[in-house]
């Protein structure tokens, strides 16, 4: 645990949200169950194996002498969640968490939970892909987007504040677009954002009536039973890109299986959706470094043809 000590004795203090300490990469030997986020004004300690009591109080009195340093006039908060086999449990060890719980980044608010569930709101290892769509969409103003499997839509508040005329979100969980539609309130870009709470695999009727789109972004989980199994189920996406996508436009493949390497997305669309190029892998937040990138989360960007094929010519009769 010495590590993560370390890291709390050498912080600075986080404005936006996003992770700190990340032994889940591999790079601090004994560290690999513990990872640190800041969700200002609240730390978050998650560990994927039960801490016993010292071990949580050496955290409480690094983080407490480091906060001292830092903000005296502010109250420590900071949160434990264990995610040990069985389930996530949850604890407030000090301070408060303030409701509505809001947090930035790069000029973003969004909402986030960090007392219940293991998924947050917001997932802090997906900022430069966020960063990335920003910057597109600043470049094509007017863009039109389809975010699929947009959870609380981070990346249409982003696409939208930077000029995106459209945005179609689509996730069959109502409660994370109930979030996500306060995203964009609270951002002021509700106009152009459209909603869809259902299955993506029964609304493509609805999808492709509101395409053609410069971008469509894929954001999956990996495994989430009678939703989405991503050994079985990104083919069927990758089948429909080549007609979502208008001619020039991108797709953001996203995958977080440490199981599935980027040969898994590659390989299939090569053979499923050879009308698209590979352009390049968007790199992860520098600390969420791993000793075997392939684990870690992948990103990879796509773009579709300028211009139709010139057809071939008939032959000779």
């Amino acid at each position: 645990m010495q590590a993560l000590l370390h890291c709390i004795a050498t912080l600075t203090l986080p404005t936006d949200a996003q992770r700190l300490f990340h032994g889940r990469g591999g790079l601090y030997p004994g560290c690999e169950h513990l990872v640190l986020d800041a969700f200002p004004p609240v730390l978050v300690l998650t560990s994927f194996k039960p801490l016993d009591d010292d071990a949580l109080a050496a955290v409480h009195a690094a983080l407490e002498q480091r906060w001292l340093q830092l903000a005296p006039d502010q109250a420590l908060n900071w949160v434990y969640q264990c995610r040990a086999e069985g389930g996530a449990q949850t604890r407030l060890m000090a301070g408060s968490v303030p409701e509505p719980h809001v947090v930035s980044e790069a000029g973003a608010q969004f909402a986030v939970h960090v007392l219940k569930g293991q998924n947050h709101g917001l997932f802090t290892d997906m900022a430069e892909g966020r960063r990335w769509v920003r910057d597109h969409c600043a470049s094509r103003p007017g863009i039109r987007v389809l975010n699929l499997f947009a959870y609380t839509c981070a990346f249409s508040v982003v696409a939208l504040q930077a000029g995106a005329r459209q945005v179609v979100n689509v996730d069959m969980s109502h409660g994370a677009m109930a979030i996500g539609q306060q995203n964009h309130q609270r951002n002021g870009v509700m106009a152009g954002a459209s909603f869809l709470a259902h299955d993506i695999f029964s609304t493509w009727g609805k999808i492709n009536r509101a395409g053609p789109y410069g971008l469509v972004i894929l954001d999956p989980p990996s495994y989430q039973k009678g939703s989405f199994v991503a050994t079985k189920d990104y083919a069927k996406l990758m089948r429909r890109l080549p007609d979502l996508l208008d001619f020039g436009g991108h797709a953001l493949l996203c995958l977080n299986a440490p199981e599935l390497d980027t040969a898994f997305l590659q390989d299939q669309m090569r053979e499923l959706a050879p009308e698209l190029a590979f352009v390049e892998r968007i790199a992860n937040p520098a600390v969420f470094a791993d000793v075997a990138p392939e684990r870690a989360l992948k990103v990879l960007l796509y773009r579709a043809a300028a211009r139709a094929p010139r057809p071939l010519p008939s032959p000779a009769a």
